[in-house]
């Protein structure tokens, strides 16, 4: 089986450090883009590209592929549709340095808000689709097949379009509920990672300023990755981060090549400062032998590093873990140990999602008793942290 280069030994999927902050690398001159810099290459070291021709011919399709000068590029007819990447179940092997090195760029044709309730008000038309980073228990590659690189949509200038119109349609929110008091909360990243997608091109930027003009609406994204050139995209209070965070030992195990969890967290006040509403995630919550007390730790750790300033303005999410048997079996390929605390079929039942996709999650009494002990414990030990949503 292929191994991402510098993979230990023993076939675990290395938890790369991807800042200088934690290998005293050179400072970076002032004026380099962090997504210039060698640590983002260690993220994307796009070696191939599938594209559509349309997304190709259009100005972000062209903005992308002049910073990657030499790129090997094969036009398909569909961005869902090449069977060297999806459907083939040679790639489980090579599915990190898939991620690494492959970028797929399409056409989003399908323009429709869906309504949400639970961590937002509506779901916008995302304008990617996959993840450079590798967490073992991602929903999205349960679609994809064996291959799960990013995919961006390069007509974002129609997604813009189609989010002014639909904020512009609902009008002032005129009640507050769990997902805002006061704007429309639209997530703008369902089915990837608006911070490793701006390591490639704008489409974070744009729905960021867009946002910032839309006094009745608030973009919203969840993100294991600090990207510090969002911090100059000033937000002007309408875009929500949710940093999504769990114990380090978990980590270590599920978010392969994501940020370190302390990192995540270090960066809320730099985020705040710049301009962004700063939430959490607790997600997932894996129960495994000793899970409370490393969230007791974790949330101990949040009360004693996070400023006053961040605490004021923070809510959480809750999200027990949901798995999926597809996604497991490939797991099997490439990082059989996190299965070992993922599939826990004594503890998990089945359930259809709201996608129609028939998953796995932790059977009601069990996940009933666990989001009330994670509750007991945020009461305990960050009481400040206001529970927004638990799932």
């Amino acid at each position: 089986m292929d191994q991402p280069a510098g993979s230990p030994a023993s076939g675990e999927p290395e938890q790369q450090a991807l800042f200088g902050w934690a290998e005293a690398a050179p400072e970076q001159a002032p004026h380099q883009a962090f997504r210039d810099s060698p640590q983002a290459r260690r993220m994307l070291d796009v070696r191939e590209v599938y594209a559509e021709p349309a997304a190709l011919d259009s100005p972000r399709g062209q903005q992308i592929m002049a910073r990657l000068p030499g790129v090997r590029v094969t036009e398909v007819d569909s961005h869902w549709r090449i069977p060297s990447l999806h459907g083939n179940d040679g790639n489980i092997g090579r599915w990190v340095r898939i991620k690494t090195e492959t970028l797929v760029l399409g056409v989003k044709h399908n323009l429709t808000t869906r309504p949400n309730g639970r961590s937002a008000d509506w779901i916008a038309p995302g304008p990617s689709n996959g993840c450079a980073m590798a967490c073992a228990y991602c929903y999205v590659p349960r679609r994809k097949g064996f291959a799960n690189p990013i995919t961006l949509f390069t007509n974002i200038e129609a997604i813009v379009a189609h989010v002014r119109r639909h904020v512009r349609a609902q009008g002032p929110k005129t009640e507050p509920n769990q997902c805002d008091p006061e704007a429309w909360v639209y997530d703008i990243g369902e089915n990837g990672d608006c911070s490793v997608d701006a390591l490639v091109c704008d489409n974070t930027a744009d729905l960021i300023a867009a946002f910032r003009g839309l006094p009745t609406a608030k973009a919203s994204f969840a993100t294991k990755f600090v990207n510090p050139d969002l911090l100059a995209l000033d937000p002007q209070g309408r875009t929500r981060v949710r940093f999504s965070v769990m114990p380090g030992d978990d980590a270590r195990l599920l978010d392969i090549r994501t940020s370190p969890v302390d990192e995540r967290i270090a960066a809320a006040a730099d985020f705040l400062d710049a301009g962004y509403e700063v939430h959490f995630n607790l997600s997932p919550v894996v129960l495994r032998p000793g899970w409370q007390r490393d969230w007791a730790d974790l949330l101990t750790h949040l009360d004693d590093v996070l400023p006053a300033r961040v605490k004021e303005q923070a809510a959480a999410e809750i999200i027990m873990l949901t798995h999926n048997e597809s996604l497991h079996e490939v797991n099997l390929g490439w990082h059989p140990r996190a299965e070992e605390v993922l599939w826990q079929p004594e503890a998990q039942e089945t359930k259809r999602s709201q996608n129609g996709s028939l998953n796995v999650r932790y059977a009601q009494d069990v996940k009933r008793e666990s989001l009330r002990r994670i509750q007991q414990l945020l009461a305990t030990h960050a009481p400040w942290l206001r529970v927004r949503y638990a799932f």
